[in-house]
């Protein structure tokens, strides 16, 4: 039976395999190290496809899914590797997909890596491949996060060369419908791709694995927080807006939904680290398409939608280049969307406008980055908007500074912050 399974799933995998390939913007690590390649991301973001593609290239691969619950309860793992071996005639290379799945997939992972293995290995979890892994594979592992295209990915999937109209086309269809390959490769309807992944991840990633008793008051929140997102929150006010009355389980199922890669939050920057701990975070979700299939709107919020963009990006660009990220708030209310501090330095201000034509908006766009300014007078301001580009020297009330203007889908493409 065993070996049934693994035969029918290399089948399904060939089948895959004859589709295109986008290739992905990742860091690549040598292949040669002999250590373990650990690829975490969303569900569906393409772990599998980036490992088979750019990490074990030319070389024999054995692969085993562990999304199928038959090889889950399979008890003697050697029995799997038996039939991993036997179909695919003794590789070297493993990629065992969705590993989290396996119990002590870490001894396992370990014992192969012994024998000799190229262990390459895709999980789901953020925090299964982050904590057990520093624990059981310290030294041993590379970790690598694949997630939803990025813009430039997007537009490299698309595979034609466009005019600057249908770039900003192709970036407002990216907007709303996110960077998931699967619909985009193979002309699926999102919207109903996306529901069905959204609760899909509610149910294995949480739900199964960590036995929740109402799941119905996951969801409740899960679909609250994705009709609100890029707004703060603090745990009282999650819990009085959904059916949740204890303030520790909200906050209990809100690191489960960041752990399946749903959502993550930024804390308000404060030089004082207790009072960055006490105040309010904001709340964004890794893809837009997750926005567009499941929340409770009727028109699309551009402002909205760019914003939570930006900051998908930055914090994915934030594990990469090393920096921390927050947002900033003023006692008067004034706030500055993204702030980066590399080091100890407040280096870069970022502020999200889709429409700067109203005087006001403009104003209150630039008098937030000029206050936010006094954090590191030498730090660069920016501002990402729908089309406009230029640089400007400001001044308000005494405080000045030069603001560079561009558009998103430029700033996504040139990748420079």
């Amino acid at each position: 039976m065993i070996r049934d399974i693994i035969l029918t799933q290399k089948r399904e995998l060939e089948q895959k395999l004859l589709q295109k390939y986008v290739k992905r913007a990742a860091p690549i690590p040598d292949n040669n190290t002999g250590l373990i390649h650990v690829i975490i991301g969303p569900r569906r973001a393409g772990k599998s496809f980036f490992g088979m593609h750019q990490l074990s290239k030319d070389k024999d691969l054995g692969f085993a899914n562990f999304d199928d619950e038959r090889l889950v309860k399979v008890q003697n793992f050697d029995e799997i590797l038996e039939a991993i071996l036997a179909v695919y005639s003794n590789p070297q290379t493993l990629l065992l997909d969705e590993i989290q799945n396996l119990p002590n997939w870490e001894i396992i992972a370990n014992r192969l890596q012994r024998q000799g293995y190229q262990l390459i290995i895709t999980g789901s979890n953020s925090n299964l491949l982050s904590s057990e892994l520093a624990t059981h594979l310290t030294g041993r592992h590379l970790p690598i996060r694949i997630f939803p295209f990025s813009f430039s990915e997007y537009v490299n999937a698309i595979d034609k060369e466009m005019t600057q109209p249908e770039l900003k086309e192709s970036f407002n269809d990216f907007l709303i419908n996110g960077g998931y390959p699967e619909p985009l490769i193979n002309s699926i309807d999102y919207v109903q791709y996306l529901q069905v992944l959204f609760d899909s991840t509610l149910f294995k990633d949480i739900v199964k694995r960590y036995n929740i008793r109402q799941p119905g008051a996951l969801e409740d929140l899960a679909n609250y927080i994705i009709s609100n997102i890029c707004s703060e929150f603090s745990l009282n006010s999650l819990s009085s807006h959904t059916q949740i009355s204890s303030v520790h389980t909200v906050k209990k199922y809100l690191s489960y939904l960041e752990e399946a890669f749903i959502f993550f939050t930024l804390p308000r920057f404060s030089f004082k680290v207790r009072e960055q701990q006490q105040s309010n975070r904001k709340v964004y979700c890794y893809d837009n398409g997750f926005h567009q299939a499941k929340a409770f709107n009727f028109s699309n919020n551009w402002g909205t939608l760019l914003e939570n963009l930006i900051a998908s990006e930055l914090i994915k660009q934030s594990w990469i280049k090393n920096f921390k990220l927050f947002y900033w708030k003023s006692r008067e209310g004034e706030e500055v969307d993204f702030v980066i501090q590399e080091g100890n330095e407040i280096t870069k201000l970022i502020q999200v406008c889709w429409d700067l034509d109203r005087a006001k908006t403009r104003e209150r766009e630039i008098r937030a980055l000029l206050k936010a300014s006094q954090l590191n007078k030498n730090a660069s301001l920016l501002v990402l908007t729908q089309d406009e580009e230029t640089v400007e020297k400001v001044s308000w009330y005494g405080i000045e500074g030069e603001i560079r203007f561009i558009p998103a889908w430029k700033w996504l493409l040139e990748n420079t912050f």
